[in-house]
C-alpha cells in the first residue's frame, strides 16, 4: 500500500500544467529534481502514517479502493503522463550525456636530438628537431548500442623546409598513407581514426557481449606500445601491427561461455593499399583496377586472450597479409646510379619515377606477449603498481618470383620484446620510469611502420634497441616525458619496404657493395603534453 500512495501521489504531482509541451530540459530537470523531494517527503510522511488510528488507515484504503473522486480512466491518464515524462527525462539524460559530439584534445610539443653514425663512422644529426602534434578525438553515442569515433591528426616540424617542401616526398614517403600521421610533415589536419561499433550484449540469443566496427582503424599504440605513450591500448599487439589502415573488426567476449576469466577473440581484416585508378583517368576508366599495378594489399587475422584475470594476461596476434610491396634489384640500381648523377630537382624526380611499386608475395605475423598489472599479491605497494611485459613474435615471407628481402626462398624471422613499467622512486605519486629492451633477427620484418619515433621503428630493429624514459604528471591534464632511445642495427633493410630495398646484410656485406648504412641510431627526447 505504501508504494501505491507514493505513485499516486508523484501522478498526481505530474499531472500539472508544468508538464506542456513545450517544457525546456532545464525546467524538466528542475521539476524532475522538485518531484524527487515531493515523493521523499511523502514517503517519510507514509511512515509515519504507519502509527495513525485505524481510522485513518482505513480512509486510505478506501482511497486505494477508488471510493474517492479519482476514476479509473482519470488513474490511466496520469499514469500515461508519467511514462511520457519518463521517456522524455531518459532522452534528455542522453541528450546532455552522449547524444552530442564529444571532444578531447591531445597536443604534445617535442624536442628530439637525433643521431645516427653510419658503416665508414661518417655521422649525421639533428640536435634540435621540434615538432607540434595535434590529436582531436570525438565520439558519438546515440543509443546503448551504437557508437562512432574519429581522430584528426596534425603533426610538423617547426617552420618549413630548405626546399618549401614539409612533406619531403621527393623522392620519399613520408606521407605514404601507412605512416601518414606519425611522421612530421605540413599544417593539414588528416583523417587518423573513423569509425562506427555496434555493440550488443547477447549474439543469437548465447550469453556473448559481441561488438563489430568499420571505418579508418585504431591501429597504432597498440598494446606494449601504450605503455611508453602512456595511454590505453589501442587494437592489435604493436610487435607486429602497428601501422595505420581501413578495415573492419568483430570482437565477442567468451569468458562466460567458457567459464575462463576475461577470455576473448577479436576477427581483424583491412585494406592497406588499393591499386583502383584516380579519378578522372586519361581512358575514361575511373577507379577501374589498374593491370599495370601490383594487386591490393590485404591484410586478415585475429587477436585472441585466452586468460585474462585483470592482473595478469596472455594476449596473442595472428595476421596474413597478401601481395606486399618491394622494388626489384634492376631497378634499385637503375634508381641509385641515377641520384649519384643528379645535379637538380628534375634528376632527382627522373630518378624517383624509376621506381614502381611490385608485388613481392606475402607474409605470415604472429605474436605471444605475457602482461602483469602489478607484481606478486601485496608484496609491497611498489610491486603492486608495477607493469611488466614478455612478447616474441615471428615473421614469415612467402615471396613471388621477384622475391622478398633478397631471397625467392620463405624466411623466417623473430624477435623478443621485455619492458617495465614503475613508479619513479623520487616522486612515485606524479611520475612513472619505463625499461624497454628488444632484439630482432636477421630476417625480421614487422608492420610496425606507423611507431611514433623519428629515428626509425624501434620494433622493427634487426638488431638490439634499448629505450629508458619517464613520464610525470605536471597538473590534471599536462605531462612532462623524457625518453633515450639507441638502436644498435646488425643487419640492414630495418625500415624498409618488402623487396629487394628489404634484404639483410651486414654492414661489412653492404659496405662491400657499395653503401654506407646507418649502423647506430639514437634519438633522446622531451616533450610536454596537455590532454584534456
Amino acid at each position: 500500500m505504501k508504494k501505491t500512495i507514493v505513485a499516486l501521489s508523484a501522478i498526481t504531482a505530474l499531472s500539472t500544467s508544468s508538464f506542456a509541451a513545450n517544457i525546456s530540459q532545464e525546467d524538466m530537470m528542475k521539476q524532475i529534481e522538485a518531484l524527487k523531494a515531493q515523493i521523499s517527503a511523502l514517503e517519510n510522511k507514509l511512515g509515519a502514517t504507519e502509527n495513525t488510528s485505524k481510522a485513518n488507515k482505513e480512509s486510505l484504503e478506501k482511497m486505494m479502493k477508488g471510493d474517492v473522486a479519482i476514476s479509473d480512466a482519470r488513474f490511466k491518464k496520469l499514469e500515461k503522463k508519467v511514462d511520457i515524462i519518463g521517456n522524455t527525462a531518459t532522452k534528455a539524460k542522453i541528450q546532455s550525456g552522449g547524444d552530442n559530439l564529444k571532444w578531447d584534445v591531445d597536443f604534445r610539443t617535442q624536442v628530439d636530438n637525433i643521431q645516427y653514425k653510419k658503416a665508414s663512422g661518417a655521422k649525421a644529426k639533428n640536435s634540435n628537431l621540434m615538432t607540434n602534434r595535434l590529436l582531436l578525438g570525438m565520439a558519438y553515442q546515440p543509443d546503448e548500442n551504437t557508437l562512432f569515433r574519429g581522430l584528426l591528426s596534425y603533426n610538423k616540424a617547426f617552420g618549413d623546409t630548405a626546399n618549401h617542401s614539409q612533406s619531403n616526398t621527393n623522392p620519399g614517403y613520408a606521407d605514404f598513407d601507412w605512416v601518414t600521421n606519425e611522421n612530421a610533415l605540413d599544417n593539414e589536419l588528416k583523417v587518423k581514426e573513423a569509425y562506427w561499433l555496434y555493440k550488443d550484449k547477447t549474439l543469437l540469443g548465447s550469453n556473448v557481449p559481441w561488438t563489430v566496427s568499420v571505418g579508418r582503424r585504431p591501429s597504432t599504440d597498440g598494446l606494449g606500445i601504450n605503455m611508453r605513450a602512456n595511454q590505453p591500448r589501442k587494437s592489435p599487439l604493436s610487435h607486429t601491427v602497428n601501422v595505420e589502415f581501413d578495415g573492419a573488426s568483430a570482437k565477442f567476449d567468451l569468458d562466460k561461455i567458457t567459464g575462463v576469466e576475461g577470455m576473448w577473440f577479436k576477427f581483424c581484416a583491412g585494406r592497406g593499399l588499393t591499386n583502383a585508378k584516380q579519378r578522372f583517368s586519361m581512358d575514361g576508366l575511373d577507379y577501374a583496377e589498374d593491370e599495370s599495378l601490383n594487386e591490393n594489399v590485404d591484410m586478415f587475422g585475429f587477436i585472441f586472450v585466452p586468460w585474462d584475470n585483470g592482473q595478469y594476461s596472455v594476449h596473442t596476434n595472428y595476421a596474413h597479409a597478401w601481395n606486399l610491396i618491394g622494388y626489384t634489384n634492376p631497378q634499385l640500381g637503375a634508381y641509385q646510379g641515377a641520384m649519384a648523377g643528379a645535379a637538380t630537382p628534375s634528376d632527382m624526380m627522373n630518378a624517383q619515377s624509376l621506381l614502381q611499386f611490385n608485388d613481392v608475395g606475402d607474409i605470415d605475423l604472429a605474436t605471444i606477449m605475457f602482461k602483469a598489472e602489478g607484481i606478486g599479491d601485496e608484496i609491497s605497494d611498489y610491486l603492486d603498481d608495477t607493469k611488466f611485459f614478455a612478447s616474441y613474435a615471428m615473421s614469415r615471407t612467402t615471396p613471388t618470383a621477384l622475391g622478398m628481402l633478397g631471397s625467392t626462398e620463405s624466411q623466417t624471422g623473430s624477435s623478443f620484446w621485455i619492458g617495465i613499467n614503475a613508479p619513479c622512486p623520487i616522486s612515485p605519486d606524479t611520475a612513472r620510469i619505463g625499461i624497454e629492451w628488444n632484439k630482432g633477427s636477421k630476417y625480421w620484418r614487422s608492420m610496425t611502420y606507423g611507431e611514433d619515433t623519428y629515428a626509425g621503428s624501434k620494433i622493427a630493429a634487426r638488431g638490439t634497441a634499448w629505450e629508458i624514459y619517464r613520464n610525470q604528471k605536471i597538473t590534471d591534464s599536462l605531462e612532462f616525458g623524457l625518453s633515450y632511445v639507441r638502436i644498435d642495427y646488425d643487419y640492414t633493410g630495418s625500415n624498409s619496404f618488402f623487396g629487394a630495398e628489404g634484404t639483410p646484410m651486414t654492414m661489412a656485406q653492404s659496405r662491400l657493395m657499395g653503401s654506407d648504412p646507418v649502423e647506430t641510431a639514437q634519438d633522446i627526447k622531451a616533450y610536454v603534453r596537455y590532454r584534456f
